[in-house]
């Protein structure tokens, strides 16, 4: 085959026929083969943008922990997967706004952080957004919006931007609407204009046309586009993707340990990667298309797969996440780690690990529902006292039954102790 055409002969007749290729797909038809597209303004206009021009576009991260976490990375993969396509990101880190705090999706507003706290979790976001998204050469831009938003003159910024801004409208907004309820202070009222400006900065500074955000942030972009045509005339455009869900709906990136951070201090490559082996099979293929950059079609093949033929798919979602998150090595000593846990021939080598001091031990012996505190497998004494009550603890392959078991000292002349919760976690306890 030369070309894309094959030549054949029918009847006596030599007969050229075109072959057909797949047509790779545009960026905008990625994302939503993938799952990945929510909401949009014009949805003909930015596919038209995104297959036939090269646009900047911004997505913002309000630093309100020291690390990104699993809800993050939906947003990380969407910019990824458009600088691939040879388009330019804006990561935007909210210096300004997180002295706020976004109201959307919650019950109650933000507690306040310092100046120097939310610096400090800048710094932590632009060392873990670096590992995904290439900064250099232009490639994509970093901006902090404390740079134009905390020396603004408030009387100024009333008459030129709060002008264009009705309370009726805002207030109707999902993201509003839902804590009038439980009271929505002023302060907070004012979040949605701050985003809505930071479009504005960003179209006359960086000739930037798109806002991308999680489709909570759909009232926000959308303010921030009228806001850009009211003040001078310009069309910009707003897209939303999905956000990670199960498929109760109910959001990912929970334990009961708390969120599931990208930070490896926080959770381990091995909490990491077990978390996504642990995905429940109605799930699996939504991750996949969403948080791997495994081939849609590829993924189309694993969705008629059941049961126990889907845990090779599982393996495949937990090393392909890990990788892109921790690398290829971490993933691969993860996934050697949990395949051997699963077999039982228990390798303590790559395990999540905890130390105790002395000062844990008393008359010569450590209480188990202490350890499992320690351990972070129970977030409290008597939680630790629940777990072993219910027959879910095990400490070196024995099961412990007694509430007030201990773990005496000479326990540890071998190096560590090994304590199970459940089936699938494993926690080595090492003597500080």
């Amino acid at each position: 085959m030369q070309n894309g055409y094959s030549k054949s002969m029918k009847g006596g007749v030599r007969a050229e026929t075109r072959c057909v290729l797949p047509r790779i797909m545009n960026v905008f038809e990625e994302l939503k083969a993938r799952g990945l597209l929510a909401q949009t303004t014009d949805e003909a206009k930015i596919e038209e943008l995104l297959t036939k021009e090269k646009i900047k576009f911004y997505i913002g991260f309000d630093p309100t922990a020291d690390s990104l976490h699993v809800g993050h990375f939906i947003a990380v993969m969407v910019m990824a997967h458009m600088q691939r396509a040879g388009h330019t990101p804006i990561a935007l880190f909210g210096g300004g706004t997180g002295m706020i705090g976004d109201p959307s999706g919650k019950t109650d507003m933000r507690k306040m952080m310092t100046t120097d706290d939310i610096q400090h979790n800048i710094d932590c976001f632009v060392k873990q957004m670096s590992r995904f998204i290439d900064f250099g050469d232009g490639k994509a831009i970093m901006v902090n919006n404390a740079d134009w938003l905390l020396n603004l003159n408030y009387v100024e910024f009333l008459r030129d931007i709060g002008v264009h801004f009705s309370v009726n409208r805002m207030l109707a907004a999902e993201c509003y609407k839902q804590r009038l309820e439980r009271g929505l202070s002023f302060f907070e009222l004012n979040y949605m204009i701050m985003q809505s400006y930071d479009f504005l900065v960003l179209r006359q500074k960086y000739d930037c046309v798109l806002e991308m955000g999680g489709d909570d942030q759909w009232s926000n972009i959308i303010g921030g586009i009228e806001l850009n045509r009211r003040v001078d005339g310009k069309e910009v455009y707003g897209l939303t993707f999905n956000l990670l869900l199960t498929s109760e709906g109910k959001k990912m990136g929970k334990t009961e340990g708390g969120a599931v951070w990208l930070d490896a201090e926080k959770t381990s490559p091995y909490e990491f990667y077990q978390y996504w082996r642990n995905t429940a099979d109605a799930d699996v293929i939504n991750c996949l298309n969403m948080l791997t950059f495994v081939p849609v079609a590829q993924i189309q093949e694993y969705k008629s797969l059941e049961g126990s033929a889907l845990n090779p798919v599982k393996e495949l979602l937990a090393f392909e996440v890990t990788k892109l998150v921790h690398g290829e090595e971490e993933a691969a000593k993860a996934q050697e780690t949990a395949r051997a846990l699963f077999s039982n021939a228990v390798s303590v080598e790559n395990m999540p690990t905890a130390e105790i001091t002395g000062e844990d031990f008393v008359d010569g012996a450590a209480p188990v529902a202490d350890v499992l505190v320690k351990a972070g497998l129970a977030k409290s004494k008597g939680e630790g006292k629940r777990l072993i009550a219910q027959g879910g603890i095990s400490v070196d392959e024995e099961k412990v039954t007694d509430q007030f078991a201990t773990i005496p000292h000479s326990a540890f002349d071998k190096g560590h102790i090994v304590v199970k919760k459940g089936k699938k976690i494993f926690v080595k306890i090492v003597l500080a």
